[in-house]
């Protein structure tokens, strides 16, 4: 049996008529940038999340740095934020000039310790930025009591994390901003690039809509600014999507728990953690190997036998090779917990359309690995 990672295209064909008919809606229209579409999904994706405003641009990594230039997040400032993520997290502030500080995971859920961030704030600490790893939320309450006492901004990185909460908070609930990304494989993904950010901060809306549009919100006047703008036939794409997207969230679910009952007992490898009362949309259903040596030939492994399994991320972001090492990063304390997840961990397949035989034949290849090398 041969099991993809990604379910772009069942996804597709599931409700191609509503997606068709969006996209011919745009086509027809003759408007396909800052159109009606765009203002459409713009209102539905606020009213999805309960924010006041949201706002389409480009991709997710648009939406972090637009996010930090609107909060005036510049050179001589730093933001904390933690490594076993997708680079684009750091990157982003790089971008705007600001520095970033690392500090660990949670051995658990992988993200970012509330517990440590105290100490890696100095007097030139202006946002802490949480990544809700993998699709489930990071310890938002004790992040935002942190940053209420330091009077710092809270910028949630939420590209893995849509439809997520944690039971007793929404993300958004006490932060600036929340930004995410619409990239293909994305829970709520577009057939592109895409992303965008919702807040309840009138004054980040009317910044970020500005400097989307080369610092225009008036035709013929400028100021400065990009052009980062999600397009309105992605719009369209996404509008369809989003009406499905809780019922998608819910089919993860789904497969996440058939996936961690099927794999009970295991010896060699570490299942996911769910944080009681958190609903957590896995984005990826991630497992660790005991033994870090060992993950690539799991992978491996399970690629040979059919299973499409990946990696994300197997190289922590200050391990990279575009890290800047000096002024724009520094480490506080030890990541050894994030570095053991870049090392150790396997993604298997997780999108809505899998099917009970693919997860089953997924959990009989992993039980087959780990009986070899427990």
């Amino acid at each position: 049996m041969k099991v993809e990672f990604y379910g772009h295209v069942r996804q597709y064909q599931n409700i191609k008529t509503e997606i068709d008919a969006n996209i011919n809606k745009v086509l027809m229209s003759g408007k396909y940038v800052m159109g009606p579409m765009l203002d459409q999904f713009e209102k539905e994706l606020a009213a999805y999340t309960g924010m006041k405003y949201a706002i389409g641009v480009g991709n997710g990594t648009d939406a972090l740095w637009l996010t930090m230039m609107a909060l005036g997040i510049g050179p001589g400032d730093e933001v904390i934020t933690h490594p076993n993520t997708f680079f684009a997290t750091a990157e982003a502030a790089w971008v705007v000039g600001a520095t970033v500080v690392f500090v660990d995971c949670d051995p658990k859920t992988k993200c970012i310790d509330p517990k440590l961030i105290a100490a890696a704030i100095t007097p030139r600490t202006k946002a802490i930025l949480p990544v809700h790893l993998y699709g489930q939320c990071a310890d938002m309450p004790a992040i935002w009591k942190i940053a209420e006492k330091h009077k710092l901004h809270v910028i949630e990185d939420n590209a893995q994390g849509i439809d997520a909460d944690g039971g007793a908070f929404k993300q958004g609930d006490r932060s600036a901003a929340v930004c995410t990304s619409f990239i293909i494989q994305k829970n709520l993904g577009c057939f592109g690039d895409g992303g965008a950010i919702y807040t309840n901060c009138p004054e980040i809306n009317a910044k970020v809509r500005k400097l989307r549009n080369h610092g225009s919100d008036k035709r013929d006047h400028h100021s400065f600014g990009f052009n980062s703008r999600l397009d309105d036939l992605q719009a369209g794409v996404l509008s369809a999507k989003l009406k499905h997207l809780r019922s998608y969230s819910d089919a993860r679910i789904k497969w996440a728990a058939r996936y961690t009952a099927g794999l009970k007992g295991v010896k060699a490898i570490t299942l996911p953690t769910v944080v009681p009362g958190y609903r957590h949309v896995f984005h990826l259903y991630v497992v660790e190997t005991k033994n870090p040596a060992k993950r690539d030939a799991m992978v491996k492994f399970l690629v040979d036998n059919g299973v499409d399994a990946k990696t994300h991320y197997s190289i922590a972001i200050h391990k990279q090779e575009g890290y800047p090492w000096g002024k724009q990063a520094r480490i506080a304390g030890s990541v050894a917990n994030a570095e053991y997840n870049a090392a150790a961990c396997v993604s298997l397949p997780m999108f809505p359309e899998l099917t009970a035989e693919e997860v089953d034949y997924t959990i009989a290849k992993v039980l087959e690995w780990d009986k070899a090398n427990a």
